[in-house]
């Protein structure tokens, strides 16, 4: 048995580290999109894989027997992908991926980012607090209107918002710290994704208190037949399972 996890989430953290402790060879892969990442147990090879096809060949060239897609729930692109080369490499995949959040009806809940842009440029008010990640900045270039804290764990290396205050930090994140960060920045709205976790849900306690609106970004959808666990342990049991272990 040779397993493969996807991802740098905690999720996956977790997982390479019960799997190494347990003696299991496994490899974990990262995109290589932050810059010091926070490096699961065991070997790791980072960058990507050049499509399906090039993960369908490594599957095949390194004698994976099982794929674990633990990638951050808005990684759609590379989920497809992992169905796609899992299929064509006959090799068992299965989708680990934390719960969304529970909607508040509060919440303006939008499909995408560029949605989530526009409804931006609807609001009146001026602070708007930004976490959608510095890949989606772009969307939100056009807004000279508001002002913007944007919160993400790299630099920005493309078009952002002509009016922004950038903070470079990661989670976990406290109700407390993000209240004032709100505070501090005279936020009105917030706009996040639907990321799920404990990792970074004190901003949407910090703005139920303060009457902060929020924007929400759905997830997008799981390829067709995604087989999905929301916990380590139930991807360990499958793996047991799979493999004919007691």
């Amino acid at each position: 048995m040779r397993i493969l996890i996807l991802g740098g989430t905690g999720e996956a953290r977790e997982l390479a580290a019960d799997l190494v402790a347990a003696g299991a060879d496994v490899l974990s892969s990262l995109a290589g999109r932050v810059r010091q990442p926070r490096l699961p147990d065991g070997p790791v090879r980072v960058g990507g894989f050049g499509g399906a096809a090039g993960l369908a060949a490594f599957l095949a060239d390194e004698g994976i027997t099982h794929l674990i897609d633990a990638t951050h729930p808005f990684a759609g692109g590379i989920s497809a992908n992992a169905a796609l080369a899992a299929g064509q490499a006959g090799v068992p995949r299965l989708v680990l991926r934390r719960p969304a959040w529970e909607p508040d009806p509060s919440w303006e809940t939008v499909t995408d980012v560029p949605a989530a842009a526009a409804a931006v440029r609807d609001w009146p008010g001026e602070g708007v607090f930004l976490t959608t990640g510095r890949r989606d900045l772009g969307a939100f270039a056009a807004d000279d209107r508001h002002l913007f804290l944007v919160r993400t764990v790299d630099p920005p290396d493309g078009r952002t918002p002509p009016r922004m205050t950038l903070i470079l930090d990661r989670g976990p994140y406290t109700v407390g710290g993000e209240s004032a960060l709100m505070r501090e920045h005279r936020v009105g709205l917030l706009v996040t994704k639907n990321s799920g976790g404990t990792m970074t849900a004190a901003k949407l306690q910090a703005a139920r208190d303060l009457g902060v609106q929020v924007i929400m970004v759905r997830r997008p959808p799981l390829p067709p037949g995604s087989a999905v666990v929301a916990t380590v342990a139930e991807a360990l049991r499958w793996i047991s399972r799979d493999s004919g272990a007691a």
